[in-house]
């Protein structure tokens, strides 16, 4: 069992659900609904007290409720309030990014990195969605750093050694994660993951927030360690599932 001290954020005795952080997560839709389920999955398992999920069609939002009761289902992410965002996986219909909190960019809505934003902003491309951006992955670290300088974001880098790069810091590589994480799905529950995480920590600064992407990052590789443990081959719901056996104390 893998350990990694100091890894969610602390829960004061006093604690509610709200201070413990909110996250809100569009993701999914009629083509891809498991995105949905999957991403809410990893929220649940970041730290935050309270998960909103904004319904995409009456199929998606009943399979998300089915696996997770506790999680709350909202109409428009431009009327709620939530200390973190998740926006893209599955690729739902994006018609509004929110401004001034912590925001994770994923599949799709990478695109969305380049806007000028107040909160912080967090995308998690693979090689080929840099692609789509006009970026050439000729040299990883490179163009991560590259990215994260241009847009003033943090870049989660997926694929073999996953990297981390903020603006003008130094790089974070997962040394961790192996080829178990390359099954579909695997994305999504780092998303949602991420957003809860940053929800919790509620990091002010983009260094700060690097950090706490890194152990989210640190954290979904050693939930899929785990999975590889039992499981040949792994698939996302395993690594899903073993985000609870990660020992965090």
């Amino acid at each position: 069992m893998f350990n990694i001290p100091n890894l969610l954020a602390p829960v004061a005795p006093d604690a509610h659900k709200y201070s413990r952080g909110v996250v809100g997560i569009l993701a999914g839709g009629a083509t891809y609904p498991g995105a949905a389920v999957l991403c809410v999955g990893g929220a649940r398992r970041g730290g935050a007290g309270y998960v909103k999920y904004v319904a995409q069609n009456k199929f998606t939002t009943t399979a998300v409720i089915a696996q997770y009761p506790d999680v709350v289902p909202v109409s428009k992410l431009k009327d709620e309030k939530a200390d973190a965002w998740v926006v893209g996986p599955g690729a739902p219909r994006i018609t509004f990014i929110p401004e001034d909190t912590a925001l994770v960019l994923d599949g799709a809505a990478i695109r969305h990195a380049s806007r000028k934003r107040t909160g912080i902003t967090i995308m998690t491309p693979h090689a080929g969605e840099l692609k789509h951006l006009g970026y050439e992955l000729t040299h990883r670290e490179e163009t991560a750093r590259r990215i994260a300088d241009e847009l003033n974001v943090i870049v989660v880098l997926k694929g073999r050694h996953t990297i981390v790069a903020a603006p003008h810091q130094a790089l974070l590589v997962d040394e961790i994660g192996g080829p178990e994480l390359a099954c579909a799905g695997s994305g999504d529950i780092l998303a949602g993951l991420l957003g809860s995480m940053l929800a919790s920590w509620r990091p002010a600064t983009l260094g700060d927030a690097a950090s706490v992407v890194y152990k989210t990052v640190i954290y979904h590789s050693s939930a899929a360690k785990i999975a590889r443990e039992a499981h040949n081959p792994v698939v996302a719901t395993d690594i899903l599932s073993a985000l609870s056996k990660v020992n965090l104390q």
